[in-house]
């Protein structure tokens, strides 16, 4: 009878030792989605009257472009910083609704311009303030080489 006793023990405790080890060796199985980041490309033309600005994707395909003549109806506050804001904003929602996450950044000036308009520096801090990444920013500024002759004849103007 003793024997018995110490074998059912024995028994028992293999038993509980096989159902810890089962649990032990389940491992539970993590699934993390790797995000992907979406990128775009924005181009933001400015110049000391109107700001416009395009979001295209990478292939090139316009998703949404807004001017600052859909923000304001006075012409002279089109070219506003805060004009700038407001059209970056409503650019950075329809992004997030495309699913994307950062940018790339080409400012164009108009031709011959030294700098570009008041509204680019504007629209890309409220674009970083909105979350999303700039990856590069590009000066697409097209520089005249020589061109046409200038008005004014061969004396230039006489005032």
């Amino acid at each position: 009878m003793a024997e018995e006793k110490i074998e059912e023990k024995v028994t028992e405790k293999e038993t509980k030792k096989e159902e810890i080890t089962e649990t032990k060796v389940k491992p539970e199985i993590s699934k993390k989605k790797e995000k992907r980041d979406r990128v775009g490309i924005l181009n933001i033309y400015t110049t000391f009257n109107n700001t416009i600005m395009c979001l295209t994707d990478m292939a090139g395909n316009t998703l949404v472009k807004y001017s600052g003549g859909q923000s304001t109806k006075q012409n002279r506050l089109k070219a506003n910083p805060t004009i700038a804001m407001f059209i970056a904003q409503r650019i950075a929602e329809d992004a997030k609704d495309n699913g994307l996450t950062g940018f790339y950044v080409k400012i164009r000036a108009r031709t011959g311009q030294a700098n570009p308009g008041p509204g680019a520096h504007a629209a890309i801090k409220s674009l970083t303030r909105a979350g999303f990444k700039i990856l590069s920013i590009m000066d697409n500024t097209k520089v005249p080489r020589g061109g046409p002759k200038k008005k004014g004849g061969r004396r230039g103007r006489r005032v």
